[in-house]
């Protein structure tokens, strides 16, 4: 199984970056995926998950309103569109397969993408 996550770069605060995340290996429709970040020093935390028809969606209170979690079957990706982006929203981010419904908990993800940087700049 491989995760490939993709998108992020720098930013400037207000901004918008789109990440992607190409799954192989699995049968993408039948995980829920999600989306998680890890700043420097901290520890990884949940930015949201969508659950295997995209029908269902949940993001952290630190993200809802300024990003959106989708995903295309059929094209086997899960999306992360982050608008009017903070310093504080830098960290690196992870994509994440779950095989059950989805969760808040990073150890209920059975798979993990390798991470992708995003810097927001103020």
């Amino acid at each position: 199984v491989q995760l490939q996550a993709s998108g992020g770069g720098l930013a400037q605060a207000g901004g918008s970056l789109r990440l992607s995340c190409a799954a192989s290996g699995l049968t993408f429709r039948r995980y829920a995926m999600g989306w998680f970040r890890q700043a420097p020093g901290k520890e990884r935390e949940f930015v949201a998950y969508i659950n295997w028809s995209g029908g269902s969606t949940y993001y952290s209170d630190s993200v809802k309103g300024r990003f959106t979690i989708s995903r295309d079957n059929a094209k086997n990706t899960v999306y992360l569109q982050m608008n009017s982006l903070k310093p504080e929203d830098t960290a690196v981010y992870y994509c994440a397969a779950d095989r059950n419904s989805g969760s808040y908990y990073s150890s209920q993800y059975e798979y993990w993408g390798q991470g992708t940087q995003v810097t927001v700049s103020s």
